[in-house]
Order: C-alpha cells, then structure tokens, then sequence
C-alpha cells in the first residue's frame, strides 16, 4: 500500500507519541555554542530530562546553563550569591572549574577556590543543595594545597569507582587521587594520595568504558587569548590510579602526551572539556572551551564535538574545533 509523505510524518509522529518520546528537533549547530564566557565546564544530566553545566566564575558567583541537547542554552541562575559564596579563601580568590555530581540524592558542587598563581594558598571546596539550580551550601575546604602538599591544588572531578569515592586533581605539579567519604564531603580518615600522573597536565576528567579507564587532560597555556596553546590529551589504563598510557605508548607519568584536540585558524586553545555525555544513538560528545581567535574578548566560549574511538582510544575527528556539525540525537520524554 503506497502512503504519501504526509502519511508517513503522521505515522511516525503517532509512534513517538506513544512511546512517550519525541525526537531532538536540532539537526546541526555551530561553535561556539553560546557567545558568553564559559570556562571549564562541567555537566549533570537530570532525571528532568535537562542537562545543567556550570563553569568557571567569569559570571559571578558560578553561573548555571541549562539544556535540551547540549547545543541549546539557557542561563538559569547562579550557584551562589554575595553573601552564600565561599569565604574561606583569600579575598582575592575565586570560583574555578566547577565539578557538579549527584551524590545519595543530593547535588555536589567541587570547586576550585584560588588566585591567580595562588600555588601553595589554593584549595578546594564542596557546596550541597537539593536541587540542581541551588541554592548551593558551602562546606569549607577538603582539600589546600599547603597542607596537603600538592601546589596548584586545582581543578578537581569526582570519581566513584568499585564502591568507593575519590576526588583527582592537580594542575602542572602532578595529578594526584585520594578517597573521600561515603558522603563525598570529606577526605577519609587515614586516607593518603596517591599520584596517577605527572607534571605537565591540568583540568583531568576520568571516564570508564568497556572495562578501562580513560584519563582526559589539558596541557599548555589556557588563557592568553587568541595565542593561547591549550590542548587535550588522553591516555588509558586498567585501573583508576594508572598507570595512563597514550596511543602512542608512552606513560602519562612523564611528559609525551597523545593530543586529540588543539586549536586552529579559528580557534584558540581548546581544552578543560567537562564529562563525556553519551546521546540516544550511543555518541559520546566532549564539551569543552575555546577562545575565537577574531574575538579573544569575549573569554573562553562553550564548544562542542563528537569522540569517535579508534582501536581502543577516542579522538576528535579532525583535532580541532568544528564550526558546523550534526548535533547530538536526544529523545525526550513529554
């Protein structure tokens, strides 16, 4: 039986109606995604069906975004304001690389609090709230720098693994993991760090899959605009702490890293990607920030990508930022 075009769009409206689904109406976008200043992001995907990212503290007090399918945004709030803000820093310190979870029902905000070549005087935070847009409820300090011996105490991510809690962090003086707390707010009594990567990376995102662990890293300069020289990297391992090994066969205890992603004539300085999402079609996609090389006053930009894996690792496919890509597929309950 032939049916016409008009048929057939009914038909397949009609089906996703009653499988409670509609699919993504975004074909393609563009990077960057947003023309507001969005340092080191990071993403939760909540059982509301939107995805929440938060970022460095370019907008005061850590702005909040939300999204259907990680190309549209919206800003919706801030974590914090003047007065529930962090005071446990310096007065010059402020909100870095926000690392959001969702942990025994409760929202986790990691945060960098620090200045600018703060290396002994940085640490890092944790702020609760009940709801993804906050308000947000500082903690304090788990980690500083000085007394727990890292410098450049920085850009966290929380990681659970076999059951356990830990935070990673570390920026240019190596990368370093300690267990938390059943309730992530603390370091575990009697815990001790325990060093995953050398000197030379920042900004690390760990995702696990098939069975390896996957350690995404920064490298190079991250804020000099338009002659900014960040990149991304990544190596794999068999276990959380390592040791990470790059494509190219080379520890990540050293310095000789495999790099999937750098800047181009458009773009400068592509790097600290927040979590891997995986759309409804089994895509991962990596969000990260960039300068526009035309444009290096409007700070570090939102962007996105497509990881396609290649025996056994991920790459971006062309190693620089697109400007005009097929969005992710997302199916969204009504």
């Amino acid at each position: 039986m032939k049916t016409d075009i008009f048929t057939t769009f009914f038909l397949i409206t009609m089906f996703f109606t009653a499988c409670g689904k509609r699919p993504t109406v975004t074909e393609n976008y563009q990077n960057p995604l947003m023309r507001v200043s969005t340092p080191d992001p990071s993403i939760l995907r909540d059982s509301d069906g939107y995805f929440y990212l938060y970022a460095t503290e370019d907008i005061r007090n850590t702005p909040v975004f939300r999204s259907k399918n990680l190309v549209e945004w919206e800003q919706i709030g801030t974590c914090f304001t003047d007065e529930t803000r962090p005071k446990w820093g310096t007065a010059e310190a402020g909100i870095w690389a926000p690392d959001i979870n969702k942990i025994d029902g409760k929202y986790v905000l990691y945060y960098t609090f620090a200045a600018p070549y703060c290396r002994g005087t940085c640490g890092i935070g944790v702020a609760i709230a009940d709801s993804p847009t906050g308000p947000f409820t500082d903690i304090g300090p788990i980690i500083q720098a000085d007394s727990i011996g890292v410098l450049n105490s920085i850009d966290q991510c929380y990681v659970e693994d076999n059951g356990k809690k830990y935070i990673i962090w570390g920026s240019f003086e190596g990368i370093y993991a300690i267990e938390l707390t059943d309730n992530g707010l603390a370091i575990k009594p009697g815990a001790e760090k325990v060093k995953v990567a050398g000197g030379g990376y920042e900004a690390s995102n760990i995702l696990k899959r098939d069975g390896y662990y996957y350690y995404f890293a920064s490298i190079e300069g991250c804020c000099a605009g338009a002659e900014s020289t960040y990149k991304v990297v990544v190596g794999k391992a068999d276990n959380l702490f390592g040791p990470y090994i790059t494509r190219d066969g080379e520890s990540m205890m050293g310095y000789r890293p495999s790099v999937i992603l750098r800047g181009d004539t458009t773009f400068a300085g592509p790097g600290h990607n927040a979590e891997i999402v995986t759309d409804d079609e089994g895509q991962d996609w990596l969000l990260y920030h960039a300068f526009l090389k035309k444009e290096p006053h409007l700070g570090r930009l939102l962007c996105l990508d497509r990881l396609v894996w290649n025996n056994g690792y991920p790459e971006v496919a062309t190693q620089t930022p697109s400007q005009t890509a097929k969005a992710p597929v997302f199916l969204h309950h009504n």
